[in-house]
């Protein structure tokens, strides 16, 4: 049974840190949440993290809008469906009108449809481009899928 807990941008970003298979811990946020099993036996009560804040594309940032910027978990059946629908009721409960994540076209996005979410189509391209360009890539070169949930849906 899974429990929704608070948790600091360290501590989440120490997860993903830890957790995530090709993305490293971000610099801010609006809010984190964790899922907790309080029933491990291990003591690791922590099974997953979301890292929600301003949208990256600065078209979507209207102020309006947030973004799941990391969703990491240990494997733990249903967590991403849970924290991904706990992100949209406290982004919602703030304010908020639209909830972005973006995820990597040879995922499923299954975890996202069970929380309601809408894929909306492909975003992006496959690497940075322009003056602004990290000199390594930052996440995987592949085309990625954007989804969404809002009021209206």
């Amino acid at each position: 049974m899974l429990e929704l807990v608070p948790v600091s941008l360290k501590e989440a970003n120490a997860f993903v840190e830890q957790c995530h298979r090709h993305h490293k811990p971000v610099v801010g946020h609006k809010f984190s949440v964790a899922a907790a099993d309080m029933e491990k036996e291990d003591g690791s009560q922590i099974v997953g993290v979301a890292i929600v804040g301003r949208p990256v594309s600065r078209y979507l940032d209207d102020g309006w809008t947030l973004e799941v910027n990391r969703l990491c978990t240990d494997g733990t059946h249903n967590a991403c469906s849970f924290l991904y629908a706990a992100a949209w009721r406290a982004a919602r409960n703030r304010g908020y009108k639209r909830l972005v994540t973006y995820i990597l076209d040879t995922e499923t996005g299954a975890s996202l449809t069970a929380a309601g979410w809408k894929c909306i189509g492909e975003a992006g391209g496959k690497r940075w481009t322009g003056i602004r360009k990290p000199e390594v890539d930052l996440y995987p070169a592949q085309m990625k899928l954007r989804f969404e949930v809002s009021l209206q849906n």
